[in-house]
């Protein structure tokens, strides 16, 4: 049984029903690269059945009439974070994919998940429980000890390789979830204001893209750094998804990046030396009122525009822009991506990225190409979208002003469709404005979450148990070991290595739902019981679908050398709104702690 948990009174802002479309009197920018026509744009189902100035208007269609606007394809963001909000705040993951609808943005690509999230992201979007753009989502991989593997997010999170050997075991691993990409973290430059992490080794880049290609999967990289970006290019990557901004890009590298057909996505909106705390008017009107009230001086990252300097921020941005114009009368693919979610904006930072490139020298006709055909041709998917054509999918953004002449115009969406499907930005407007949380579906459990009896490092709900630690290259080691306990039975033993901060933990992630996505329905139990072994005080936390982390609920509990049933009491709570159960340990810089766990369940 499944029932849909209604957190507050909300709307969500569904599909208008399906019919044939006639767009008219549209000034059409194809994404060709072709000057604006005005014309007529029939849509069918899902695709674009007819394109022109003298097309017939199908009997019983719907007509919208767009005199005084324009119509492009729907717009990609290459580089995207979706589980962040770039603010700090949000952890309403429907509000997030229904900013990117609102501002025209019907495709993106996801790095901030992990495979166990891909089949239920891919189910609620492609059911329509969340309204969303296309995803298109990556498995992470990074050197061990480097960008990518420091976040504390344990290694099942990001993938770990540093020789080809290795590479090739994780991709087993990683091409099981059948994901859209791979995303490989090859570049440990702090942009000189800290110690280099560990890069990846050319040879083991290359083992990474042999086998994603073999399975048809396409690898992206964080590469910041030239030198860097000659190796993972020369390896056979995709696209970079960072710009090179240490220094101008020279014509050796132009010519391999040419020779091999790679992409270029340099993530302006990140990188852009601004007061980020300061929010564009043009903005907020896809923003969580929440969000906007963290906006103000001195409260955002960063602060006024820095001033140049060899190595600063202010010099970066300038070798970001150069090397966009550059590479682009060149003739080497430009992508449209932003990094959102750390630090750029969801939906708008998108369009933003489009008006910075203009920055860069380039024209907003050209910039709609980037951000449509281009970013369609890196992706791979450019058979079926990126322009306006017959017989593509029906992903399209009405603009209203002139954005091919005026890049400002890219803010004012009026309407979008994807996969044929209509959505008026004002409906989701007031779904990202609104108090309650995305409706998700909640699933009510039995009593047993894990005897630690399937040898598969799966609960008995069938999820997968996750390591987590402190952040830090230098963060705490985890392992998990299970262990015979009496009579053909198992239990869990975790053992921590703690790292060398002040404050070294490490959890143990036992989603309740496949990652954590969908939510628990636990409101007939009474509490949490489970066995313990151990040595001194853990914590436990019930994580919740919550607007702020400090709604979830936990306690501490006692173990020491002899087995004891722990009963933890959250009757009060009433929840069906749970992701999962956190078991934390933590200790002073350099200690051994350990916990021995069995037979979790609900009472």
């Amino acid at each position: 049984m499944r029932i849909v948990t209604l957190l507050g009174a909300f709307l969500i802002a569904l599909p208008l029903p399906a019919q044939s479309v006639a767009i008219r009197n549209a000034r059409v920018v194809d994404g060709t690269g072709a000057s604006a026509v005005v014309e007529t744009v029939v849509i069918e189902g899902n695709r674009i059945v007819a394109v022109g100035s003298s097309v017939n208007v199908p009997a019983g269609a719907r007509v919208i009439d767009a005199a005084g606007k324009t119509l492009i394809p729907g717009v990609f963001d290459l580089h995207t974070h979706l589980r962040a909000s770039g603010a700090g705040v949000s952890a309403d993951w429907g509000k997030i994919l229904a900013a990117y609808l609102a501002c025209g943005v019907t495709s993106v690509n996801d790095y901030s998940g992990f495979g166990e999230m891909f089949e239920p992201m891919r189910r609620l979007v492609a059911e329509g429980t969340v309204v969303g753009p296309r995803l298109h989502l990556a498995v992470r991989m990074a050197p061990p000890g480097g960008h990518g593997a420091e976040s504390g997010y344990g290694d099942m999170f990001t993938l770990e390789a540093s020789t080809p050997e290795q590479a090739h075991f994780e991709m087993k691993t990683a091409l099981a979830y059948k994901p859209d990409l791979i995303k490989v973290f090859t570049d440990g430059w702090r942009y000189g204001t800290s110690p280099s992490l560990p890069g990846m080794n050319e040879e083991t880049i290359a083992a990474i893209v042999q086998d994603a290609h073999q399975a048809g999967v396409k690898v992206v990289t964080h590469t910041v750094t030239l030198e860097n970006a000659r190796i993972t290019v020369r390896a056979g990557v995709d696209s970079l998804v960072h710009g090179v901004q240490d220094r101008d890009v020279d014509d050796d590298f132009i010519q391999l990046m040419k020779k091999m057909g790679t992409g270029y996505v340099s993530t302006l909106a990140v990188y852009e030396p601004r007061d980020r705390s300061r929010i564009p008017e043009g903005a907020k009107r896809v923003i969580e009122p929440a969000i906007l009230s963290m906006a103000g001086p001195g409260r955002g990252r960063g602060g006024a525009p820095a001033a140049p300097s060899a190595s600063g921020p202010g010099a970066r941005f300038q070798h970001l822009l150069h090397n966009d114009k550059v590479l682009f009368d060149a003739g080497v693919t430009l992508g449209n991506g932003t990094d959102a979610g750390m630090f750029a904006g969801h939906g708008w930072g998108t369009l933003h990225e489009m008006e910075l490139k203009t920055h860069a020298g380039l024209t907003p006709l050209q910039v709609i190409t980037i951000a449509t055909l281009n970013s369609a041709r890196i992706l791979g998917v450019d058979r079926e979208l990126g322009t306006i054509q017959t017989g593509k999918l029906a992903d399209l953004a009405l603009i209203d002003g002139k954005p091919d002449l005026d890049i400002q115009d890219i803010y004012n969406t009026f309407d979008v469709f994807k996969d044929g499907k209509e959505y008026r930005p004002g409906a989701l407007e007031k779904q990202i404005k609104s108090d309650a949380m995305t409706p998700l579906p909640s699933h009510p459990l039995g009593p047993l979450v894990d005897d630690f009896e399937r040898e598969d490092g799966r609960t008995e709900l069938g999820t997968l148990r996750i390591p987590g630690t402190d952040a830090g290259s230098d963060h705490s080691k985890i392992m998990f070991v299970r262990m015979p306990r009496g009579e053909g039975g198992h239990s869990l033993m975790v053992t921590v290595a703690m790292g060398p901060k002040q404050s070294n933990f490490a959890l143990l992630h036992v989603p309740l739902t496949p990652g954590g996505v969908e939510l628990a329905d636990v409101s007939r139990y009474k509490g949490v019981a489970f066995d313990t072994r151990g040595e001194g005080i853990y914590r436990l936390k019930l994580v919740t679908y919550a607007v702020r982390s400090g709604e979830d609920f936990n306690a501490s509990f006692d173990a020491g050398p002899e087995w004891k049933t722990q009963h933890i009491d959250f009757q009060s709570l009433g929840r069906k709104d749970v992701r999962e159960l956190t078991f934390e340990i933590s200790g002073p810089a350099g200690a051994s702690r350990w916990l021995e766990l069995d037979n979790i369940r609900f009472y």
